[in-house]
């Protein structure tokens, strides 16, 4: 494959995740011109938001199975193709009801792009270029968090909320053009490759998992507003218990080899749980963030959206030394470093707060940034040591745990803010003292389960505990095909 080819199949995955990254950040800033156009309820409003992140969460596992299934490609394409239609379907949306199904059809059709995107550069890159890649990937979804809501209001403003929705489909089109002309089709030939991953994982304990993914979300969405007491959130939380048991006693006693095979692999299992920490602590952090400047330091809701652009910079810049460092220092020393730098950089956020100044937040941002590139090895090495015929399954775990671990981390965080906030009011604290009181009490908090990441990073990544071969993608015929 040539480089112009390596940069054209870099240049779709990019393109695939723009795309479902900002749909997922624009859209809340929309959401008072959709209630006043289609005259929405507050639950419509609820679910307009809510829809996209359930389906997408609930449905990554088995976009990524069927990536292992029907072939990368195979999986990108119908991804875009649903996404690009849903995208069409929310624009002409007439009714609450409308929108809502179209935003989780997007949902879905992201569930089968992210899996399909994270195993093309996992194995169908050389491995010089997969860093790089996974840089220009974190680097995108940075760059849509602090830009999407800046987007949003500029599209709404001057030319409705339907074309936050119609500009998709030209990107979805192009996106499924480059997909499709430069990553490598599935061969014909591959027959015993699609059996293997169809039997690898069965469908039915995929399925077992979707269902109790998208109940504990419900779960999580529902009951900060509704009561966690409430029948229906009751309801989504025994589904999602009993689904967690029945996957439990389904690999007790019906083990599946592959699954012991993928998470006997150091890099893989480490590198899941330190995603883990890195997004219960960051995700959190960066919903209560957007409220402090919005709250504490009274700015707009475009300026509060720029405010983070020093983090989308800093990871774009630190990226491409992320290859030069770890050839230099190892994938441990570099990815401990990194998260390490994200800890210290949520301190340096809440000490800035403490000033009450926005540029005292600025070198806390950038560290962030910089500390979440830094920290990109961690995905790479973890998704090489997949085998071929499991890497859609493995990316599709990972998502789902970057997805599960922002929507924990809001939740985590937030009765950190939640309890000190009242703490403090009730000792006659004035009520915007309290929160940023409670916004503090959450950055530290954050700040610990991130750097618990860095040690997990050394356990998973030191070079006599995986080797060479552990994390070198499977060279088996499936891997290469699929």
């Amino acid at each position: 494959m040539s480089r112009l080819r390596h940069l054209s199949v870099l240049a779709a995955v990019i393109l695939s995740t723009f795309l479902t990254a900002v749909d997922n950040s624009a859209v809340n800033i929309a959401l008072p011109q959709m209630r006043t156009e289609l005259g929405l309820t507050e639950t419509d409003l609820k679910w307009v938001a809510a829809g996209y992140p359930l389906a997408l969460a609930a449905f990554l596992l088995l976009g990524g199975h069927l990536t292992d299934a029907k072939g990368r490609r195979w999986s990108l394409s119908t991804g875009l193709a649903m996404f690009t239609a849903a995208s069409a379907c929310c624009a002409l949306s007439a009714s609450g009801t409308m929108l809502v199904c179209s935003r989780g059809l997007q949902g879905l059709g992201a569930a089968f792009i992210l899996p399909a995107s994270l195993a093309i550069l996992s194995h169908d890159l050389p491995r010089r270029a997969r860093t790089a890649g996974f840089g220009a990937m974190a680097a995108t979804l940075a760059f849509s968090l602090a830009f999407g809501p800046v987007i949003s209001g500029v599209v709404t403003q001057h030319l409705g909320w339907e074309w936050l929705f119609l500009l998709n489909v030209p990107l979805g089109l192009v996106s499924m053009a480059v997909g499709s002309a430069t990553v490598p089709r599935a061969s014909p030939f591959r027959s015993a490759g699609a059996q293997q991953a169809l039997t690898a994982v069965p469908l039915h304990f995929v399925a077992l998992i979707c269902l109790s993914l998208a109940a504990i979300v419900y779960a999580l969405i529902e009951g900060p507003t509704y009561g966690f007491t409430q029948p229906r959130v009751v309801i989504a939380s025994t589904v999602a218990a009993t689904g967690a048991m029945g996957v439990s006693i389904a690999v007790k006693y019906h083990p599946i080899p592959t699954l012991r095979t993928l998470f006997g692999k150091r890099p893989f299992t480490g590198g899941l749980i330190a995603q883990l920490l890195w997004g219960l602590g960051v995700s959190g952090v960066y919903f209560y963030t957007a409220q402090f400047l919005q709250t504490g330091l009274r700015l707009s809701p475009t300026s509060a959206g720029l405010t983070f652009v020093p983090v989308a910079s800093a990871l774009l810049l630190t990226a491409p030394l992320v290859t030069v460092l770890t050839r230099r220092w190892g994938d441990d020393g570099v990815s401990a470093t990194g998260l390490l730098l994200v800890a210290l950089g949520l301190l340096l956020v809440a000490l800035g707060s403490l000033r009450g100044g926005l540029a005292d937040l600025l070198p806390g941002l950038v560290a962030v940034g910089a500390g979440s590139a830094l920290a990109l090895p961690l995905t790479t090495r973890a998704l090489e040591s997949s085998p071929g015929h499991l890497s859609g399954f493995a990316a599709g775990l990972f998502s789902a745990t970057r997805e599960l671990s922002g929507v924990f981390g809001i939740a985590l965080v937030g009765a950190v803010v939640t309890c000190v906030q009242r703490a403090s009011a009730s000792g006659g604290v004035p009520q915007v003292d309290a929160f940023v009181s409670g916004y503090q009490a959450g950055l530290c908090i954050a700040a610990a389960l991130v750097g618990a990441g860095a040690p997990v990073a050394v356990w998973a990544l030191r070079r006599h505990a995986c080797g060479e071969d552990c994390c070198r993608p499977s060279a088996s015929p499936a891997g290469r095909r699929s």
